[in-house]
C-alpha cells in the first residue's frame, strides 16, 4: 500500500499539472505583470495615487496631450511649470480649471509636479497638420522675431520660458490671442507687446508653425 502511495503521488501531481498547468502558468504571469506595473508605477512617482494622476485628463500621461487645446507639459522647463502653478494659485492667471487646483498644492506638490514634468522626454504634436502656406507665413514671423532669445534656439524653452515647438495649436492661438487682449499677462510685457502687434491671422500663422515644429531634444 505504502509503495502504490508513494507511486500514486507523483501520477496525480503530473495530471494535475497537465489538467491545470496552463492556468497556473497564466496566474503567474499576470502576477509578474501586475507586480512589474506596480514597481514601474511607483518608481516613475511614489506610491498610489499619484499628484500627477489629476493632470491626466486634460495634459495626458507624462504630460504628452493629445488635445491641441491643452498643453504639453513633458520638457517643460521646471521654473516655468512652478512659476505657472504659482500664477494660477493667486489668480494672475485665470483658468477656471487650474485656480482652484493650484489653489490646494502645497510648495512641495508644485515641485513635485513642475520636477516630475521637466524629466519627461518630448513627443511630436502627431494629431496637427497644419496648412501648408499658414505654416511658411508663421515660420517667417517667427524667425524675422525674437523668440528665441527667450524660448531658446529650438524654441523648446529654457529658464522661466516655456517650450513652444510641438504645443497644441489651438493653445498656442488662445494664448497669443489672450496676450494681444490682455487677458494674460507676464512680468517683462514682452508677449503683450509682441501678441498685440500682430493681426489675428499673424498669430493663427505663428501658432500652426509652432505646433507643426519637431522637438529638438538633442
Amino acid at each position: 500500500m505504502k509503495k502504490f502511495m508513494l507511486l500514486a503521488v507523483p501520477i496525480i501531481v503530473v495530471l494535475l499539472l497537465v489538467l491545470f498547468g496552463p492556468s497556473l502558468l497564466g496566474v503567474y504571469r499576470l502576477q509578474q505583470y501586475v507586480t512589474a506595473s506596480a514597481e514601474s508605477y511607483k518608481a516613475d512617482g511614489g506610491d498610489w495615487p499619484h499628484l500627477t494622476d489629476v493632470c491626466m485628463g486634460c495634459h495626458g500621461v507624462k504630460g504628452h496631450s493629445l488635445h491641441q487645446g491643452y498643453p504639453s507639459l513633458a520638457g517643460q522647463p521646471a521654473l516655468y511649470v512652478a512659476a505657472e502653478l504659482r500664477d494660477f494659485a493667486r489668480g494672475q492667471r485665470k483658468s477656471p480649471q487650474m485656480n482652484p487646483l493650484a489653489m490646494t498644492m502645497t510648495d512641495a506638490q508644485i515641485k513635485l509636479l513642475s520636477d516630475y514634468y521637466s524629466r519627461q522626454s518630448v513627443g511630436a504634436n502627431r494629431y496637427f497638420q497644419a496648412d501648408p502656406q499658414l505654416r511658411a507665413k508663421g515660420e517667417e514671423l517667427v524667425k524675422s522675431g525674437t523668440c528665441t532669445a527667450c524660448h531658446g534656439a529650438r524654441l523648446m524653452g529654457q529658464a522661466q520660458f516655456p517650450r513652444l515647438a510641438a504645443q497644441g495649436d489651438d493653445y498656442l492661438r488662445e494664448q497669443l490671442d489672450a496676450f494681444a487682449s490682455g487677458t494674460r499677462t507676464e512680468s517683462t510685457g514682452t508677449m503683450q507687446r509682441l501678441a498685440a502687434a500682430m493681426s489675428p491671422e499673424d498669430r493663427k500663422a505663428v501658432a500652426a508653425y509652432l505646433a507643426s515644429l519637431k522637438p529638438d531634444t538633442k
